[in-house]
Parts: structure tokens; sequence; C-alpha cells
């Protein structure tokens, strides 16, 4: 996935944009043979200032935005949920529209300017070029806020190596995902005692040996129908979907993140049927608490204090290792 945390500049207003155009075109002036070719050339280079720096400025707007191409399908299904991605191809249309209708008026009125024989004739030109050069302007408006939020949350996007083995944590809201990828890796997701605290996706790496690999966090899931999933849970989905080469699906048995464990079970089902092939790794949190149930036989830990933590990374380290061995065994001799 490439970085747009740079790459897409700040998205000035309609108002923003014709101030600095006209504030450079203020400081425009021309001297001529005679005053009245003096104040064609003026006029002539105010025309030339206004319509050259907006033609710029909003291409380059149309140009820094992703063209989110067909193989990231993982980019594309994010810019969707979380921006509409059929919404911001419209806006950034409107707005080459818009960069497209200035430079014909630019044009328009510089010929024009040029073939007035006098004065008054060259300044109502002029008069005229700004007043519909600034309703164009005004006309995109909307589709320049929309860019404008496009951009904060692109810029929140994480960036993910499509290349590295990945683990993705899932599970219910408040089981202890957060914690356990902060503990195992070098993302630092905002961890609370409350559901939904993870409001994206959060990416985090850590090193074995001269290896590296990603961890990501996904806001929790709740056990229902793709189509009643909020933009924060389809996120979730989404990692899992793309991202994932193995899955460690976490359980609270002690049920103080608010959800009973049938409730749990049913959601493990449900993303080993719809994520089938992904390997997963099943473990139970929290094995500091008291109230802990009897033992399933799935591996327990402790993300708070730390316990069996390391032997939850070697578990995932191994798995890692046997796929790669598997992937060298389908190389040709």
């Amino acid at each position: 996935m490439q970085n747009w945390k740079r790459q897409i500049p700040t998205i000035m207003t309609s108002q923003e944009l014709l101030d600095r155009a006209y504030a450079r075109a203020s400081k425009s002036q021309v001297n001529g043979s005679v005053p009245f070719d003096t104040v064609k050339k003026t006029n002539i280079a105010k025309i030339t200032a206004i319509g050259d720096m907006t033609v710029v400025t909003l291409n380059k707007y149309v140009k820094a935005f992703p063209k989110m191409e067909k193989e990231d399908d993982f980019f594309n299904e994010l810019v969707d949920v979380i921006i509409g991605k059929e919404k911001l191809k419209r806006a950034l249309l409107n707005v080459a529209w818009g960069a497209e209708k200035c430079a014909d008026l630019q044009k328009m009125y510089l010929s024009r300017v040029r073939r007035e024989p006098n004065i008054d004739g060259v300044a109502k030109a002029t008069k005229q070029f700004y007043g519909r050069f600034s309703s164009i302007i005004y006309r995109i408006e909307p589709e320049l806020k929309l860019l404008q939020d496009a951009r904060e949350k692109l810029k929140e996007l994480p960036t993910v190596d499509l290349q590295v083995q990945t683990v993705v944590i899932a599970g219910y809201p408040n089981v202890g995902k957060s914690r356990l990828v902060e503990r195992i890796s070098t993302a630092k997701p905002a961890v609370a005692a409350y559901p939904f605290t993870t409001k994206g996706i959060v990416v985090g790496h850590y090193k074995s040996g001269w290896r590296t690999f990603q961890v990501i966090d996904t806001p929790g899931l709740l056990d229902r129908e793709l189509e009643e999933r909020n933009a924060i849970e389809l996120q979730a989905i989404l990692a899992l979907k793309h991202l994932a080469d193995l899955i460690v699906f976490i359980l609270d048995p002690s049920e103080t993140c608010g959800y009973p464990m049938d409730r749990q079970l049913a959601l493990l089902e449900s993303v080993k049927r719809n994520f089938e092939g992904i390997p997963f790794i099943e473990i139970e949190n929290k094995a500091d608490l008291d109230n802990m149930v009897p033992p399933t036989g799935r591996p327990r830990i402790s993300a708070a204090t730390g316990a069996g933590v390391d032997d939850l990374v070697k578990d995932i380290e191994a798995r890692f290792k046997e796929m790669r061995m598997a992937d060298m065994d389908k190389l040709p001799a």
C-alpha cells in the first residue's frame, strides 16, 4: 500500500483559492509603450496569473489522490468503507472539470482582452473574467470540502506491507486485542476498559532474528451479518480478508469483556467459516483473573501481565516458518 500521509497537499476552500490567486494578480504590473498598452498588458498578466495558479493547484489535487489500482484490493475496499470510493471519484472528476473550465475561461478572456480597442473594454472584459472565474470555483466548493475530509481520513490509514507475513488479532471488543498487540509489537494502540476502543486498524511490527513480522490490531468484531456491521467492524473484516496469513482469535472466558462465551464461540465459528484456508490460533486471555472458567484445552495468556505471551509468539513464528517451508516446496526444482 502506498503511503498518502505526505503526498496529498492541504485542500483549500474556494475562497482560499480565489484569495490566493487574486492576491498574486494584484501584484502584476507590466509597463507598456503608452498608458493604454500598460493597462492591457497588466490585465493580461492578471488573468494569466489567476488562471495559471488555480488550474495548476486544482490539477495537483486531482493527481495527488490515489488512483485505487485494482490489484490493491485491501486499499480499495478500505477507502470505500471510510470515504466512499464512488463519492471520491465523483469529487475528483468535478474538480478536474473545474480546472478544465477555468483554463478555457482564461484562454477565452485573454483573447478578448487582446482584441479590446480601449481601456473601458479591457476593464469590462477583465471584470467579467473575475466574475465567471469565481463562479466556477464556488461551484466546486462541496467537492473541495469532500477532498479535504478524504485527505484527513487517508492520513489516518495504516501503512501496510503486503509482502510481509502478517498476523491479525481478532475477537470481540474488550477481550484484550490491543493490549496483546502493544505487548508483542511496535504498535501503540489506545487501550481502555470499554468496548470499541480501537477505532481503526493499527499496524505494528516485531523482529525475530533478521525477519520482520507484521501485527495488526483490528476493531472488535460483533457476531452479526456483514450488511449490519458498521464502518469500524468492516475495517476488521477487510484486514482478515486481505492481510491475514495467520489469525489469532482471542476469547475472554472471564466474560469481563461484556460478552458471554457462547457468543464469543459463535463468532469464532463464523470467522472460521468465512475465512476458510487461513490458519487459526485460538487463545484465552485474562488468565490473571480469579474467576476463570475451568480449563478448555486452549492456551491461556494474560496480555496485561505478559504471562504466556512468549509461548504464543513462539507458536506464531513456528506457524510462519511452516508456511515458508510449504511455499518453498511448491517452487519448481
